[in-house]
């Protein structure tokens, strides 16, 4: 990829790594701290791997006090810090300096309560998505945002990102189910807010924090809104023999005012390479599919999915085939649900994450495959349909620097088509490095600048994931 510009690391932070590692070292204990360059090596890169840097060290606090610690000291010596969960953001969001501290909470994964009553859970945010469900999903109730990383991605992470998932379009993303979070600042003071109930008072800080992609405070605890599991959840394939048809299906679903739980689509490219991984009964001989799920009882299942049939009749579809059973159920999800690592089976990709609105899928999706086809790179489209989430699959070849410096110039040219449709830069993902020089694409300065003043008034020295959301050349904006 395209090497993106650095803020230069402080050198001499990086000739006082012993004295540092020793002083965390002394702090945590020796098996909390990596300083040698085998270790760190393991840390240099998350899911965007096209950017590395190895860091000064990694950190691995238990407790929120350990948290506190360790940025007081980082605070009081000017070292940066990037905080890091499963390093499974595709943005680059947790790419560390090498004058940086990756402080690292995969070891804070405790459930601290659980309170069906208030159908609430209190963890730590070290805790993958996927835990959080399966800590109460034999009482019935589940934890909703599911994206397709779920059983990998922390939820500091998803904190971070206002990571949403297939079953964001009923169940809102991460910021409609987050209702409390203990945070610290960077120069170790620890902050409550929110709390366990729906609407805190005062400012409303925690959606502040929602989406900040580690730049205003590290989350080391959070409460969560349970939801009670549905009697039954089912979904239905629907086939079509062009992308704009699908799309054309997808508006008119939401137009009618039926709420699925999810409408994810994906494209030819993509079907046959998530049916060869998971034998779902995917059709092959469609342009594009949509998995629409719907839940409730099952009378109520069976009429909304007779609604949905005759929604989708109205745009040619190939094929409609409705699941039956939970084994059919569970395929189609596996199907979907490992699109990312059944798609890099076959090739590498860059992936995509923009937001248009759903009317105008249709045309967005042409104008997708015109793109690519204007840089000579095939695409796999595969989205959360229901909320106007794409996630466009470029594929290229990594090893050849020129396909790969056409990837990243194809992609910006998808973003920016994603906001001139009246959408933005990010769904779920996050801005990252990857986005960060597009920002001015979607924000004027007077934007910018505010956006910057809100981070400098938590941390006044940016040192809290820094080179990261706002263009280096716009920083003296704020």
């Amino acid at each position: 990829m395209a090497l993106l510009e650095q803020i230069a690391p402080d050198h001499d932070i990086i000739k006082r790594r012993d004295a540092i590692v020793n002083e965390l070292s002394r702090m945590l204990g020796s098996e909390a701290v990596i300083g040698d360059e085998y270790g760190r090596r393991a840390f240099e890169t998350d899911a965007l791997t096209a950017y590395k840097c190895m860091p000064l060290a990694v950190v691995f606090p238990e407790t929120t006090q350990d948290v506190s610690q360790i940025l007081a000291f980082c605070h009081a010596h000017d070292i940066p810090v990037v905080a890091r969960g499963a390093g499974t953001s595709v943005c680059g969001g947790a790419l560390p300096q090498a004058d940086a501290v990756v402080l690292c909470v995969s070891r804070m994964i405790k459930i601290i309560d659980i309170d069906y009553d208030n159908r609430t859970a209190t963890v730590e945010a070290g805790i993958t998505n996927l835990a959080i469900s399966d800590a109460v999903s034999k009482d019935g109730f589940f934890y909703a945002p599911d994206p397709s990383s779920q059983i990998a991605c922390t939820l500091a992470g998803n904190i971070a990102m206002n990571s949403g998932g297939a079953h964001c379009l009923k169940y809102g993303v991460t910021t409609n189910n987050l209702l409390g979070a203990r945070i610290v600042l960077m120069d170790g003071e620890i902050i409550d807010i929110g709390g366990a109930y729906l609407d805190a008072a005062g400012y409303d800080f925690l959606g502040l924090l929602t989406g900040s992609e580690g730049q205003i405070a590290i989350v080391t605890e959070a409460t969560v809104r349970l939801f009670k599991a549905a009697e039954e959840a089912r979904p239905i394939l629907i086939g079509f023999n062009t992308v704009h048809d699908a799309g054309a299906c997808v508006a008119s679903i939401i137009a009618s005012g039926i709420l699925p739980v999810a409408i994810e689509f994906m494209d030819k490219p993509a079907i046959k390479v998530c049916e060869a991984h998971a034998h779902a009964g995917y059709p092959l001989d469609v342009e594009a599919l949509l998995i629409v799920e719907v839940e409730g009882s099952e009378p109520e299942i069976n009429e909304l999915q007779e609604k949905l049939k005759a929604i989708a009749k109205t745009h040619s579809p190939a094929v409609i085939k409705a699941s039956t059973d939970e084994d059919q159920t569970a395929a189609i999800w596996r199907g979907r649900k490992a699109a990312f690592g059944a798609m890099g089976r076959i090739s590498d990709f860059y992936c995509m994450d923009g937001v248009i609105p759903v009317s105008r899928l249709p045309e967005v999706l042409t104008r997708v495959t015109e793109i690519c086809d204007g840089y000579g790179l095939r695409v796999a489209n595969i989205l959360h349909a229901g909320d106007g989430n794409l996630h466009p699959l470029i594929l290229f070849d990594p090893n050849d620097e020129e396909e790969a410096i056409r990837a990243e110039q194809c992609g910006a040219d998808i973003l920016k088509l994603c906001v001139e449709a009246g959408g933005c830069l990010t769904g779920e993902h996050g801005v990252g490095i990857e986005k960060r020089d597009l920002m001015p694409v979607q924000f004027n300065d007077v934007d910018l600048a505010q956006q910057m003043r809100i981070k400098t008034i938590f941390d006044p020295k940016w040192l809290l994931n820094p080179g990261k959301v706002f263009p280096l050349d716009k920083r003296n904006l704020g």
